[in-house]
């Protein structure tokens, strides 16, 4: 399953490396990143691929949840097919 994974926080040294490190750690594939700095505001959007894992969206995004809060970062993961389905005219 693809999922949607936001990070959004002040910037600081080690966000990609971090959450790449967890989703590894996680067996999740990352397919696509895209990251930007705006002015000390961090923000990434990943598409991820939770199949090669064997823990499910919920647990995921729980444990991603908790590493943002440890570093002062959102850190979000949704299912592609529900945010394309929220955002469809």
């Amino acid at each position: 399953m693809k999922a949607l994974v936001t990070v959004v926080g002040r910037d600081q040294i080690g966000i990609i490396g971090g959450v790449c490190t967890k989703l590894a750690e996680l067996e999740v594939n990352i397919l696509d990143i895209s990251q930007t700095v705006l002015d000390e505001y961090f923000t990434m959007m990943m598409l991820v691929d939770l199949s090669t894992g064997e823990k499910n969206l919920e647990e995921v995004a729980d444990i991603l949840k908790a590493f943002g809060e440890n570093r002062g970062l959102k850190i979000r993961i949704q299912r592609t097919d529900i945010f394309d389905a929220m955002h469809k005219v």
